[in-house]
């Protein structure tokens, strides 16, 4: 179990803990200049925080109030770098040995020429970094980490400099690899698809501070708060009154999930895209008639085969719902900005938060166009 809880108020301010159990892999998620590689860094030794304590299986590797800051040198850590950091004059062999020292030498070149092959790099021993691909120096960079045979696994955007074919086939040789570590792996991205696909659980960090620890799942369609809403992307966050179990809407009564009204009064709410139905002219749709929303088309923006809709309400002309449907489907239905439309938020998408929490300064990637908050939120 890797577990930190650190603060400072530089070099960025930090006010941040979670905890990684042995096998599972955590994302830090956030836009840039939020914390995430700091965080990474403190728990690598490369940086000392002022404040706070990180322990790894029992170890303590940091203790500020009793004044222990173990050195780099000391944590059993395996990273890997967003720019790989691959020794140019040594060989994918040599650059794996040279992260065992004090094993002798045949063995070095036994262990390294194994991890090479767990990262599918057997046959290439030989080569230099500038002979690989960046996709390859990537694999090498991994299997350098593993060497360290470390307690804690940090990876800091290892995926970002490489091409989007390339990044697919890492992130399913990662996948596979995974099954076969038992250390708590740490991985610092931009990019909330990458977290959804590799992570068991992701934490949101914003301006320092960790907002929500949970599954991918649960954070991105159960934000705590408005900012977390904003930072992974919903795009339909607003404001209204639960009202005896229903939500009322600018004087639109929303009916909620069994169970998800909680206390009367004002609430910020949301509602994730995939729980916007549309009502189709050719054949009914599936919820037509639970929480209908009629309005009018305000803009199309058609990418590749999506089409993605601002719908302004009839009733909350200064609020836009925005949703994605085949571009095939907004054809047929003549969804043209001007149009009339009727959408319904289905109540098991609806989530209510607290009213508070400032709009999200910056954003996360892979969350589709129209990131901004609506109008109305």
């Amino acid at each position: 179990m890797l577990r930190v809880a650190v603060s400072a108020q530089r070099p960025v301010p930090l006010d941040a803990r979670f905890e990684v159990a042995a096998g599972e892999l955590l994302a830090l998620v956030g836009p840039s200049g939020s914390g995430k590689s700091t965080l990474l860094r403190a728990i690598a030794g490369l940086w000392r925080p002022p404040q706070g304590r990180i322990e790894v299986g029992g170890a303590c590797w940091l203790d500020a109030a009793a004044g222990l800051h173990r050195p780099a040198h000391q944590r059993r850590v395996g990273m890997v770098f967003q720019s790989w950091a691959l020794f140019p004059h040594l060989d994918a062999l040599g650059n794996v040995a040279a992260a065992m020292p004090g094993v002798p030498a045949a063995e070095r070149r036994r262990r390294a020429a194994a991890l090479l092959a767990q990262v599918n790099l057997q046959g290439l021993e030989s080569r230099r970094p500038s002979q690989l691909s960046g996709g390859q120096q990537q694999r090498v960079a991994l299997a350098r980490a593993l060497a360290r045979e470390p307690d804690a696994l940090l990876l800091d955007e290892p995926f970002s400099a490489v091409d989007r074919a390339t990044r697919e086939r890492l992130y399913r040789e990662l996948a596979e690899l995974r099954r076969r570590l038992t250390m708590p792996t740490v991985l610092v991205t931009h990019d909330l698809d990458e977290a959804v696909r590799l992570a068991d659980r992701m934490v949101v960090v914003h301006h320092g501070r960790s907002l929500q620890d949970g599954t991918p799942t649960a954070v991105m369609t159960r934000p705590a708060s408005p900012t977390v809403a904003r930072l992974v992307g919903l795009r339909n966050v607003f404001t209204g009154t639960v009202d005896g179990g229903r939500l009322d809407w600018n004087g639109r009564l929303l009916e909620l999930a069994a169970g998800r009204g909680g206390d009367d009064g004002p609430r910020a709410w949301c509602v994730p895209d995939g729980f916007i139905v549309l009502h189709r002219r050719d054949r009914p749709s599936r919820g037509e008639h639970e929480n209908p929303v009629p309005g009018r088309v305000a803009a199309r923006l058609d990418m590749g085969p999506t089409a993605h809709l601002d719908l302004v309400p009839d009733h909350a002309t200064d609020a836009v719902l925005r949703f994605s449907v085949p571009v095939h489907v907004a054809r047929r239905n003549g969804l043209e900005p001007g149009a009339a439309a009727t959408v319904s938020l289905l109540a098991e998408g609806l989530h209510l938060m607290d009213a508070g929490g400032a709009p999200a300064e910056g954003r996360l990637a892979g969350a589709g166009p129209g990131m901004e908050a609506s109008r109305d939120g």
